[in-house]
């Protein structure tokens, strides 16, 4: 039963529709905004102001009875769901500020509907649109843009630990929005020769290069932002706004209908490179020429062109370049609410928040097996910058890149995996890899907000391998495609870490631990008979890098250890828990076999830097044979060992 008190309406007025929605800020999930019911009022209070010739009119009765209606059978809507009337708010953005009528038009919904509308200043605009990019990612380190039909605002922002900071000058604004640009270069070109039209289209571009030039060097951008856009080949980009999303989601579709189909259709969280975010007139066409794309309306479809004016003019005018642009869903809406949670619930990980009520009651526990099966080598925590990735992604890894773990892999990816440990352990063999695969982008995750589609496929996958990685024909083009997301080392650790787990639901198979006064952090008992719980054989994970592993001592890799501890009473091992454990550990070695190390592609043509050519999966696999020295990737030689020690008994039976 959902607490009333945790629902909220958020009616978002802006320039090109009205959002409404009930969102859902219970723990533990609030920090992922769960929508309960959203819809869209396509009435465009931006349009309804200009007449033919550009001149701005009072908005229009028909429009404002339009509505006005759509509120009332909206309030009906939060009835039905049980929000309480003092948690609606209407949120109105620079469209209804700016009209003419604004006054009466607020009056008259206030008087025939009972709900007060909230205009919010252009600085309000700028800080709540902030929050909603916030909102939308783990992390913030860039330039932020958000583009609506009215306006662009710029700014800068730095997120941790769920605070937020931005310019002092909070944003700046410019009446540069998609339809407002796309209403102006269509001025432009009335009435005038062709070289009329683009003599007036570079005195635009002119202003708009000073306009964003001023509001760049005015926006104060701190000094570690610039070191990096220097270090890293430009600026990170974070783009919000039904403009940029638009632009999103034609990018999406051109690397869709490309003939290695790029995997998600979720915006939030899609990263274009620069040469592909600024590859204006590719675009262009391709809103030209396709019959329909998925999420770009036609309004949407007919500002494309004044989109890519304007990402044209920021390519060229922006300090130190632009690296890439990460695209985002929040927006007002999830600004105000993401502004109204507590900073040590913002600060959490989404894909963690996401997958916690599926979470076992060994979750925690089982999250700390798989960091222990990660070597605990100082070294092996460096991280790869943008000067020695290629090190990390060579043919023939050296032994320095192989003890650097990917950033990726962070204690919220290993919270994650064992939270969804047992989530398909009920399907059908035939099912359980294939739903896993699909779980963050059609499946159970897939609305969670505030995911990259880097994490997206990091988690599907080691699901997928959690499940011993058995796909039929039909979907071995969309794990590929997944894979084409990650670099070499990335999917290697994933092989592996997929392979402990499913070891570890192998060893666990219901998720739940008895007698917990018994264990330690590092313990996982085993099922033993109920009479004798705490003479239950327990298991502890450690791993380290070694040089002395394979058959002739020379090769480096992992050595894995499991270490058994058998009770007094249990010295002869009648379950025979050693046998199985050693049979298990058999899928983690393969992992280890140069057969399946991820080799890299040499046509370096996919969606990330780092492409790979997609590698065999290791658990289905039963050939025991040894290794191909011809055959060269990315991985190292694994080596599981098992240790039985014999404990004395605690108590008499």
């Amino acid at each position: 039963m959902l607490s009333t008190t945790c629902l909220l309406n958020i009616t978002d007025w802006y320039s090109n529709g009205i959002r409404f929605s009930i969102t859902d800020l219970t723990e533990p999930t609030g920090r992922i905004l769960p929508t309960l019911y959203s819809d869209r009022n396509k009435i465009s209070l931006y349009e309804a102001q200009y007449d033919d010739d550009g001149n701005q009119i009072p908005i229009p009765e028909d429009i404002m009875q339009s509505v006005i209606a759509a509120f009332l059978r909206f309030q009906l809507y939060c009835t039905d769901f049980g929000v309480p009337p003092n948690h609606i708010r209407i949120v109105a953005t620079e469209a209804t500020r700016k009209a003419i009528n604004a006054d009466d038009f607020i009056d008259r919904i206030s008087r025939q509907t009972g709900l007060n509308v909230e205009i919010l200043s252009q600085a309000d605009e700028g800080e709540v649109g902030a929050w909603g990019v916030a909102s939308s990612n783990s992390e913030v380190r860039g330039l932020v843009m958000d583009l609506g039909g009215g306006s662009t605002q710029i700014t800068w922002m730095l997120t941790s630990n769920g605070k937020m900071q931005i310019s002092p000058k909070i944003a700046f604004s410019f009446p540069y929005g998609a339809a407002a640009l796309t209403q102006r270069l269509k001025l432009i070109n009335r009435h005038k020769s062709k070289d009329e039209a683009e003599a007036a289209r570079r005195v635009l571009r002119d202003e708009m290069k000073t306009n964003f030039l001023n509001a760049y060097h005015g926006l104060e951008v701190p000094e570690v932002l610039i070191e990096e856009a220097k270090k890293e080949g430009g600026f990170k980009l974070y783009l919000s706004g039904g403009g940029f999303r638009g632009w999103g989601y034609l990018l999406i579709y051109e690397a869709q209908t490309h003939t290695k189909a790029y995997p998600i259709s979720i915006v939030n969280g899609f990263v274009a490179r620069k040469r592909d975010f600024t590859d204006v007139r590719r675009l262009e066409k391709a809103a030209r020429d396709a019959k329909s794309i998925f999420r770009v309306s036609d309004r949407r479809r007919a500002q494309v062109p004044a989109v890519a004016f304007l990402v044209s003019v920021l390519a060229e005018i922006i300090p130190h370049g632009i690296k890439e642009a990460h695209f985002c869903q929040g927006g007002v809406r999830e600004g105000v609410l993401f502004r109204t949670l507590k900073p040590e619930v913002r600060m959490q990980s989404p894909i963690e928040v996401a997958t916690a009520p599926y979470a076992s009651p060994l979750a925690p526990k089982l999250a700390r097996f798989l960091d222990n099966s990660l070597p605990d080598d100082p070294r092996s925590f460096e991280t790869l910058d943008s000067s020695d990735q290629d090190n990390g992604w060579e043919m023939i890894p050296s032994e320095s890149s192989m003890r650097r773990l990917p950033p990726s892999f962070t204690t919220h990816i290993l919270q994650a995996t064992a939270n969804m440990l047992y989530y398909h352990s009920g399907v059908s063999k035939e099912l359980s890899s294939v739903a896993a695969l699909y779980t963050t982008s059609t499946g159970i995750l897939a609305d969670t907000h505030g995911t990259s589609h880097r994490n997206r496929a990091i988690l599907a996958l080691l699901l997928e391998a959690r499940f011993e990685g058995d796909l039929p024909p039909r979907d071995h083009a969309y794990r590929e495609a997944l894979q084409r997301l990650l670099t070499p080392p990335e999917l290697w650790w994933i092989n592996y870490l997929g392979a402990v787990a499913l070891v570890l639901s192998r060893v666990y198979p219901a998720g739940v631990e008895e007698d917990l006064g018994a264990c330690n952090d590092n313990s996982l008992y085993l099922t033993g008979k109920p009479q004798r719980r705490r003479r239950k054989p327990h298991l502890e994970l450690k791993a380290c890098f070694a040089n002395d592993l394979g058959k002739m001592g020379k090769k480096f890799g992992i050595r894995l250890t499991f270490t058994l501890t058998l009770n007094e009473h249990n010295k002869d091992d009648p379950m025979k828990v050693e046998e199985e454990l050693a049979l298990n550990v058999k899928k983690i070695e393969k992992v280890g076999k140069k057969k399946h190390w991820i080799k890299t592609a040499s046509d370096n043509d996919g969606f990330a830097d780092g492409y790979v050519a997609p590698a065999d999966s290791p658990s289905n696999d039963d050939d025991n044979s040894g290794d191909d020295d011809n055959n060269n990737g990315w991985g190292m030689k694994v080596a599981v060992e098992i240790e039985v020690r014999h404990s004395k008994p605690e108590y008499s039976a």
